[in-house]
């Protein structure tokens, strides 16, 4: 799991048989011709900021609290089924004063996320096993708790949630998503030291379905904490000071009135400390063999992460055909880390520009280094220094009829649209092998730092291993990933 950000995922109900053949084409391109300028609708985003902090989590309650049983019936790896995503935002009432502290705090602990994820990274190149680590001591003030939206300066945080089932009779929690995690846990009593929840704390005594891990166990070799008393060990330690510890086991985990998988491998967490904030805990997306995708087999996973600021939903899907426009690029493999999606990325345009970037930027190294992943909980797309600043200087070129103003938080090109309604931008696309193209909408890239006006070019640079795809540009696009054929498509607009 990589220690430190953000999906909650109420589970609705949709089977469909699919074929075992590859569910992606083997190449898709698009023969017209890129557009250089794209036009930001200044007035439709910053009423959407505006809003979000008067939201009223009300008015998705009925389906929160949804109380249809949870059927038993099988989830196999040749079906299709969805279950739903909704932003943070949407589900909790913020509690910040104005649009700024809550983007603000967004990107503090966004920043922590990716020091933490590429920490891990570079344990993993040194060769550094998960036994040897251990949880970082640091006091927790009151003022940190207090925080409504920090999860910590942790992964953990979660801009998107999902609510599944777990154990038999199926109780409902809220999970975060995660692309980063390895590894599904939950808390669970008897606690020697447990957060705060949104949920009843998960009883493992009212559970038929629950049963401990032996040492012996794939699952708890795979986990490699080590036993204690005969019973497999887990641990997930944070930068911030949070950590979950606990015990390896199998439950039955469930969608809706969709059907369950059973002896899925968990973390039942008893002593969980820190910032983590209303989720019961993550759902592992990311590769390895604990993951979910992995446990259940699934063929393929897809998510399509809505704009955070609104109150729209989505689905996380398993087992589907991509739509048949996507962009597709190769999903490559890092023998050192198997838990993040690393991908095939040629280079970028600016205003329908290549720009001048060695491709070498976003490949791994002989050692395992290098690289560029897409991540479901790092909010703000990293590039090496070098790539970021040919992107930012090719964009600042473009716009120069627009008023600049000062940086914002880690963003060093911002702009006051205050005066604007709607204003012509340059296109910024992602480039794939074979020229294709990842036209990225322009609320993708140039988003508000308030509710007045202040708008930032929403990439950051970075000098550590790997550079990073974020959320805010993976929104409104439906992120694909072929398990089975090593492929990965974007489809945008398919929410």
């Amino acid at each position: 799991m990589a220690p430190n950000s953000y999906l909650c995922f109420f589970f609705s109900t949709s089977f469909i048989a699919f074929s075992a053949i590859s569910l992606f084409p083997l190449a898709f391109s698009r023969d017209i011709p890129e557009i250089t300028h794209t036009f930001l609708d200044v007035s439709a985003s910053l009423e959407q900021a505006r809003a979000v902090l008067n939201f009223d989590p009300e008015t998705v309650k009925p389906l929160i609290q949804q109380k249809e049983p949870l059927l038993q019936a099988q989830v196999g790896n040749s079906s299709s089924f969805s279950v739903q995503v909704h932003p943070r935002e949407s589900l909790y009432k913020s509690s910040y004063e104005d649009y700024k502290s809550l983007v603000l705090a967004r990107l503090e602990r966004d920043s922590a996320r990716v020091e933490a994820l590429t920490t891990k990274f570079q344990l993993a190149l040194e060769g550094v096993k998960k036994s040897d680590l251990k949880p970082v001591e640091k006091e927790l003030l009151p003022e940190d708790l207090s925080t409504p939206i920090v999860s910590g300066r942790s992964l953990r945080s979660g801009e998107y949630f999902s609510r599944i089932g777990v154990g038999t009779p199926a109780k409902p929690f809220y999970m975060v998503l995660d692309t980063g995690s390895e590894i599904n846990w939950l808390q669970c009593k008897p606690c020697a030291d447990c957060y705060q929840q949104s949920d009843p704390i998960f009883d493992p005594t009212s559970s038929s379905s629950y049963k401990p891990l032996s040492c012996a166990s794939p699952q708890c070799q795979a986990v490699g904490q080590g036993c204690s008393a005969g019973k497999c060990l887990y641990q997930v330690s944070y930068d911030d000071g949070s950590n979950t510890t606990g015990n390896m086991v199998t439950e039955t985990v469930s969608f809706g009135s969709s059907g369950s998988v059973n002896n899925i491998a968990l973390g039942c967490g008893h002593d969980n400390e820190g910032l983590f904030v209303a989720a019961a805990g993550v759902l592992g997306l990311g590769g390895g063999s604990l993951s979910f995708p992995y446990q259940i087999k699934a063929s393929s996973f897809s998510y399509c992460l809505v704009d955070r600021d609104s109150s729209k939903s989505s689905t996380l899907e398993f087992n589907s055909a991509p739509p048949a426009d996507s962009v597709t690029t190769t999903l490559l493999k890092n023998e050192k880390l198997d838990t993040f999606y690393f991908i095939g990325l040629e280079g970028l345009n600016v205003g329908g520009k290549p720009l001048s970037i060695p491709a070498s930027i976003f490949q791994t190294d002989a050692s395992g280094n290098g690289g560029i992943i897409v991540d479901s909980g790092t909010v703000i797309t990293r590039l090496q220094t070098q790539a970021y600043n040919a992107l930012r200087d090719a964009f600042v070129k473009l716009t120069r009829n627009l008023k600049s103003t000062s940086g914002v938080s880690l963003f060093d090109t911002c702009y006051d649209l205050s005066s604007h309604t709607s204003v012509q931008v340059p296109t910024v696309s992602f480039r794939f092998s074979g020229g294709k193209l990842l036209s990225l909408p322009a609320k993708n890239y140039l988003i508000p730092m308030d509710s007045s006006g202040t708008y930032c070019l929403a990439f950051a640079p970075t000098s550590s291993s790997p550079s990073i795809i974020g959320n805010v540009q993976q929104q409104g696009i439906r992120v694909s990933y072929d398990l089975a054929n090593s492929r990965v498509a974007f489809s945008p607009n398919k929410c």
